[in-house]
């Protein structure tokens, strides 16, 4: 299935796309699960970063073979690109793809304070290749930057599950729930040269980057890096896979021990042969296309009791009733529109935000700008389980963030 709007873009836009390998030569603490130290391996792990301009405004996507850092480690990284290479922090969005089978990076940030897995000192010296490696990244890809033509549709996949086992005394824990809600649609932008050879794809979809369980020690890109190499073979260009709102979404295949038994190998058919799929009946052609960028802070009450770390002062603040501040960043490409945020969302909110909007596609990109923890739906909260008791949020958050974004999303529209 594909629906699909082609946008001719004149000789004014120009977009290339570069990936940078980040993967350690050293032993690193791995990110995810419980504490554990990688041994080796399994397959290596990018920065894939893609660059726009439409001859006013640059926009830097980047999507990185990590599981999450802090607010604070986005913020400093976005404050080094402003300064060495004067861009401002609202035209890049840093994604990660969140396998659970690479390095930490940064501080532990709210990770410490909600989930108490990081007593042990964080790695300064490979948290600084990733971040030398993100500035060299967009230097070149400023450089890089060439006509183009974009095309942007959805296709369809089945890779993903919901989580959120239930039993019969109503108790939820992780596990598999094929009755729950999920997200299949695959978001598409293609990026070709004048003379349709490729320049790159990125491909957005809602799943958690958990084929590969705690008793893996390889540093992997997991299914999302998978995805991603497979593609590039068949492409010939660099493929970014950007998360969605997978806060409740799993893998088919999940927590195994070893790529072999999880399957890994197979996501190149549920996810890659899809997008080969979709990409056959989308083209780019050429029009004007215009990039425009915007931000909202959304408000919503913090839990009861919850420590905030003073490092990220920016992202709460105190008083009677403590409040989270939520950044949502909004990126407009013609008849679409991108919303992203520092969170693992429930896939539901996403879609709700989707059906609302006005906007021929509308896609989230999650796990963008840091992150800032689980955001369950009400029903969620009410249920329980890992998600909601992990969560900085409260039972208002939904309704909060709900109406905040389709309220702004509506009002680009005339």
């Amino acid at each position: 299935m594909l629906l699909a709007i082609c946008l001719p873009v004149s000789g004014a836009f120009r977009a290339s796309v570069v990936k940078m390998d980040i993967t350690p030569k050293t032993a690193q603490w791995l990110m995810g699960y419980g504490p554990r130290t990688s041994t080796g391996v399994h397959d290596p792990i990018f920065h894939r970063i893609v660059a726009m301009d439409d001859g006013k405004t640059q926009f830097y996507l980047i999507a990185s073979d990590l599981c999450l850092f802090s607010p604070g480690f986005y913020d400093e990284a976005t404050e080094r690109l402003r300064r060495d290479l004067g861009i401002e922090r609202r035209t890049v969005w840093w994604s990660v793809t969140h396998t659970h089978s690479a390095p930490e990076v940064g501080p532990p940030g709210l990770y410490k304070a909600l989930l108490g897995r990081s007593d042990h000192e964080w790695n300064r010296e490979y948290a600084a290749t990733v971040t030398d490696a993100l500035v060299e990244g967009v230097k070149v890809a400023r450089a890089k930057l060439e006509p183009a033509h974009v095309g942007i549709g959805v296709g369809i996949s089945m890779a993903n599950i919901n989580r959120r086992a239930k039993d019969v005394d109503g108790s939820v824990s992780l596990g598999l729930n094929p009755d729950g809600p999920t997200d299949r649609q695959m978001g598409i932008i293609r990026l070709d040269r004048p003379d349709g050879s490729p320049i790159g794809v990125v491909v957005n979809y809602a799943m958690h980057g958990t084929v590969l369980g705690p008793s893996n020690l390889d540093i992997s890109g997991d299914a999302p890096g998978t995805v991603s190499a497979y593609l590039e073979q068949k492409i010939g260009a660099p493929v970014l896979y950007v998360n969605g709102a997978a806060g409740n979404l799993a893998p088919i295949y999940s927590v195994y021990p070893d790529a072999e038994s999880g399957h890994l190998s197979q996501f190149r058919v549920l996810i890659g042969d899809r997008l080969l799929e979709a990409l056959r009946s989308l083209s780019a052609t050429s029009t004007d296309v215009t990039l425009w960028t915007g931000e909202t802070i959304v408000e919503t009450p913090r839990r009861a009791g919850l420590i905030w770390p003073e490092e990220l002062s920016a992202f709460s603040h105190e008083g009677q009733k403590p409040m989270m501040r939520l950044p949502i960043r909004f990126l407009k490409i013609g008849e679409t529109i991108i919303w992203s945020a520092p969170l693992e969302l429930f896939c539901e909110i996403g879609i709700a935000i989707r059906n609302r909007s006005p906007f021929t596609h509308t896609f989230y990109f999650g796990y963008t700008g840091g992150w800032l923890g689980y955001l369950p739906t009400k029903d969620g909260f009410e249920e329980g389980g890992y998600e909601p008791k992990t969560s900085p949020f409260t039972e208002r958050a939904e309704q909060d963030l709900l109406a905040n974004v389709t309220t702004y999303i509506q009002g680009l529209k005339p």
